[in-house]
């Protein structure tokens, strides 16, 4: 008998499941103090006994997940990110990842739901993104890491990936080295404060002059986005080009300044590529947004018990925040789901997904 078919004969019911789902992964309250709220509460639960079942409605939800991975590794266009996630081992804790990928059309106007997967891993080998994308081919929207550079070799046999530059990662090395505001702070505190360049604040309001183009086009379908790009964005950013190669001509090569024009003049090509594609966005900060979960809960729950503990969150971190981008309530959806799934026949679990989900009437 398999634990979908023994659903029904758990002692806790889905909506107890989902509470505690939700308050650890979407509220980020650990398994320990859920228990001693329990306990305070009159209801005494071990940690091992609702980790246990966290283990279970992870296994039931399982086929939700893939239905969402499927989709999401459908889209031609994804978001790419990772973050550390501290892993328990032997008396210390490693450094595990936490590895996202987003599919969300709305800023050209597509019609697909938006949804996301994470994926966990013990290390930041670019191994990993490589067997997570290991049959997709598209437009991957990442930061620089060099263990993307294996996915964009021209004759993989997946297919092709071109790489989308994110203009928030190029423009923040800049704004760190022309942060005025910052540096006043830190002198009014009496604090040592940085050099301001003029350099880098003339390349921050060269790059904002793009960004406000964009927002003037979001959300419109993609041959308007690309028509107004080829119109206003393509002249500035030919301007930028040239402008950034004159002001590295003047710098040592181990300046920031010169590190932070070299991190774009080297991905030229990643950076321009949204003027030839209306579906390309500037930024990943699709990914970064629905990664934010995982930072924001370091600071409660410290690190994950084991990697299994780890492939549990990315089980559940997809799920909710596959809700949270289709405005789902993820508490009300998990309960519902979960008092579901065990009669739902294989035909009819896309009825469950997030963005097709109608709940029960009680």
């Amino acid at each position: 008998m398999t634990i979908i078919e023994d659903f029904a004969r758990w002692w806790a019911g889905p909506s107890f499941l989902a509470m505690v789902l939700f308050e650890k992964y979407g509220q980020h309250q650990p398994l320990n103090r859920q228990a001693e709220r329990f306990g305070r509460e009159g209801v005494p639960i071990s940690v091992s006994t609702l980790a246990d079942q966290v283990g279970a409605a992870c296994f039931a939800l399982m086929p939700i997940f893939r239905l969402i991975e499927v989709h999401v590794f459908a889209a031609q266009r994804l978001h790419g990110d990772d973050t550390t996630v501290p892993v328990m081992a032997k008396g210390k804790t490693d450094t595990g990842r936490l590895w996202n990928y987003v599919r969300d059309d709305r800023p050209f106007g597509g019609a697909d739901p938006p949804a996301v997967v994470f994926r966990y891993s013990r290390d930041r080998r670019g191994e990993h993104p490589q067997a997570h994308l290991a049959t997709w081919s598209g437009i991957l929207q990442a930061d620089a890491f060099a263990g993307y550079g294996e996915l964009y070799a021209a004759g993989r046999s997946a297919g092709l990936i071109l790489e989308a530059g994110c203009f928030a990662h190029a423009r923040r090395k800049f704004f760190e080295l022309a942060d005025v505001e910052g540096a006043a702070r830190k002198k009014s505190r009496g604090e040592k404060t940085g050099q301001i360049y003029p350099i880098a604040l003339d390349a921050v309001q060269r790059l904002d002059a793009l960004f406000e183009i964009e927002r003037s086009i979001n959300g419109k379908a993609a041959a308007q986005r690309l028509a107004v790009r080829q119109a206003l964005s393509a002249p500035l950013m030919d301007e930028l080009h040239a402008w950034l190669t004159a002001q590295l001509a003047k710098l040592s090569r181990h300046h920031d300044l010169a590190k932070a024009i070299n991190y774009m003049l080297r991905r030229w090509d990643a950076f321009a590529r949204f003027l030839t594609d209306g579906r390309i966005c500037l930024t990943i900060n699709a990914a970064e947004r629905a990664l934010r979960c995982v930072p924001l809960g370091r600071k409660a729950w410290l690190f994950c018990g084991s990697d299994r503990g780890g492939q549990r969150a990315a089980i559940v971190y997809s799920l909710i925040q596959t809700c949270r981008l289709n405005d789902v309530d993820p508490q009300a959806w998990l309960a519902d789901v979960l008092a579901r799934i065990a009669e739902c026949p294989v035909s009819k679990l896309g009825d469950l997904l997030p963005w097709n989900w109608q709940p029960l009437l009680a």
